[in-house]
């Protein structure tokens, strides 16, 4: 996580705070008393280890919740427009299951949070303001288990949840100003002297800060290994995997020689620390008992509502209910159920969030199934990723397993090896056919090798077994958007329009949207969709361009022109703050720039992972 640094504050106190030319000396006595006195008083302060939980401190005054959600969505706005942010429905889905799974046990259920993945191969995560928490691609695929990866995102959470981001800013203003003074006072004292009092004083002020930026750092880091643990053990994960985490970052530190994994520079880590994590672990003890409930049968009318992932119809046979059990254990992460006693209707929904509570097999091949998808998604050539999987499955029989033959099959599908991943693919959901990763991944196989018929019936398939689920449905809808015509297009609305309303900031979801509604006719639905995916991606002015061009069409109905008014009414003041921080000479809000994203695109439909 990135940390305030010391030299900035202390570079713009100087700047407001300059000595007048003349000073009477007889302050310099009075002022050097301050100056030590000052000193003696930050030097000999204490930092504890550990906090206490935050229950209501200054810090959470500073900004508003709002505030600091705005400021964590333009972020990612912003990382996604310089292409850092790898978007991908499967891999949305699983990130942000498993970690409102964690969530869902920690002291804070209701904080809104946004879980994503960098496109970067580097071993790191962090988070921002209003609880959007990162992880590279690189941390996944350097994780063993599900559970590791959990330990970092608890990690993370932590950090959210006990405010550190604010903290962190309150202790910088609160330890500057007075450091500065007596830096200030030591220097007046020493004017006309040719010793290196000066000198002496600027260095000690500055070691004197940078030192309680470290105390201030460790404590929070241990305030975030300890509830996070504590996270981990009410989630039903193994509370040992925060150290197992740790451990596998040192071990591609030494690997690597001096290349130290970017997680560990922004969180110091030592045998202390991961010691301390083990013990916090085993007083703990690893679950004993299932902390979520299993999944069940849709209830008849008038019992419970469940809005969990179905899984493929029971079939006659116990292989086949075993398949079934295997296939919702390994769909979904996590899952929201939501349930109402028919006996009072007056009562509120009983909210709750459930999963897979075993750690079986399934679970833990369907985590590696995303992190060989992640490896491959990320990967900067896809031919080297190519001969990646195919030597080690050549030379190494212990490499020969599900997920690393999905690998292998998504990196031919993004080579130009369409046939080859058909039959790769064709093997693997053989032996799993209740997989939607595999399932999808054989249906964009065969509609980039030819076979757009088989591979639409494919998708049907899949999205039959899991309805709702917003990676199949995504390439569903996609799957029919590639035929180009109206009659697939409006199909491909009546799927995508629920979708839309449940994730509206997904800009994907968005750019298909907008190409559904071209297709079927609707102009005016379109040029919103893409205006509001230019939003998402970075491109505000972009977005506002599209949305005022609209709003100058003669034909619209009044209900269409309320809501585009309405939109550009969003916009622009944020367009024009940022116009504001890039171009201060800029004032005019005419002056925008030409739209140059996310205008309807030709006939070139994402099918299947690209």
């Amino acid at each position: 996580m990135a940390r305030f640094r010391a030299a900035a504050v202390q570079s713009a106190l100087w700047s407001e705070h300059k000595l007048p030319s003349g000073v009477v000396m007889r302050f310099s006595r009075s002022l050097s008393l301050l100056a030590a006195a000052c000193v003696a008083t930050l030097a000999g302060a204490r930092e504890p280890d550990v906090r206490l939980p935050d229950i209501g401190s200054s810090a959470a005054g500073m900004v508003s919740p709002q505030d600091m959600y705005d400021y964590g969505a333009g972020a990612l706005q912003e990382m996604r427009a310089y292409g850092m942010v790898l978007d991908d429905a499967l891999l949305n889905d699983y990130i942000n299951g498993l970690g409102y799974r964690l969530v869902a046990n920690s002291d804070h259920p209701n904080l809104r949070f946004t879980f994503f993945i960098m496109n970067d191969a580097q071993i790191n995560a962090f988070a921002m303001p209003g609880g959007f928490v990162a992880a590279n691609a690189g941390l996944i695929t350097a994780m063993r288990r599900e559970d590791e990866l959990a330990g970092v995102l608890a990690h993370e959470i932590s950090h959210v949840e006990q405010q550190h981001i604010l903290r962190a800013f309150e202790d910088t203003k609160k330890m500057s100003i007075p450091i500065m003074l007596a830096m200030l006072g030591v220097l007046v004292a020493a004017a006309g002297r040719n010793d290196d009092a000066a000198p002496a004083a600027l260095a000690a002020g500055t070691s004197l800060m940078q030192q309680r930026q470290i105390n201030f750092t460790r404590s929070e880091e241990a305030e975030a290994d300890r509830f996070g643990i504590q996270i981990l053990s009410r989630s039903g994960f193994d509370p040992n995997a925060m150290a197992s985490a740790f451990q596998a970052l040192q071990k591609v530190m030494r690997v690597n020689g001096v290349d130290i994994p970017e997680f560990l520079l922004d969180h110091p880590l030592d045998t202390k620390r991961i010691a301390e994590a083990r013990d916090r672990a085993a007083q703990l003890g690893c679950p004993s008992e299932q902390r979520v409930r299993p999944m069940r049968p849709a209830p008849s009318a008038g019992g419970s509502l469940n809005l969990s992932l179905p899984s493929r119809q029971a079939e006659t046979g116990a292989k086949d209910a075993l398949d079934d059990a295997d296939a919702v254990a390994a769909s979904e992460a996590a899952t929201t159920t939501i349930e109402k006693s028919s006996e009072d209707p007056g009562a509120l929904p009983k909210v709750s969030v459930t999963a897979c509570a075993s750690r079986g097999p399934a679970v833990q091949g369907y985590f590696e199934l995303m992190r060989e998808r992640a490896r491959v998604l990320s990967a900067p050539s896809q031919t080297t990723m190519r001969a990646y999987y195919a030597n080690n499955l050549r030379d190494d029989p212990g490499f020969d397993t599900v997920a690393n033959r999905y690998g292998y099959a998504l990196a031919l599908m993004r080579s130009s090896g369409a046939a080859a991943a058909v039959a790769e693919l064709r093997k693997l959901v053989e032996r799993q056919p209740n997989s939607a990763p595999l399932g999808l991944a054989l249906a964009g196989a065969l509609d980039l090798a030819g076979n757009k018929a088989e591979s639409l019936k494919v998708y049907e398939g899949v999205h039959a077994d899991f309805p709702g689920n917003r990676a199949v449905t995504m390439s569903y809808a996609d799957g029919l958007l590639g035929q180009a015509d109206e009659a697939n297009a409006r199909k491909a609305l009546e799927l995508l329009r629920p979708l839309v309303a449940r994730y509206a900031d997904d800009p994907d979801l968005q750019k298909s949207f907008g190409r559904a509604n071209q297709l079927a006719g609707d102009k005016v639905r379109a040029a919103e969709a893409y205006a509001e995916a230019a939003w998402l991606t970075g491109h505000p002015e972009d977005a506002l361009n599209q949305l005022k061009a609209l709003s100058k069409q003669s034909d619209l109905t009044y209900y269409q022109r309320s809501r585009i008014d309405a939109r550009i009414t969003q916009l622009t003041p944020a367009v024009l703050a940022l116009r504001k921080r890039y171009s201060p000479d800029s004032g005019d809000p005419k002056s925008m720039a030409p739209l140059a994203c996310c205008e309807p695109p030709s006939l070139q439909i994402r099918v299947g992972p690209q």
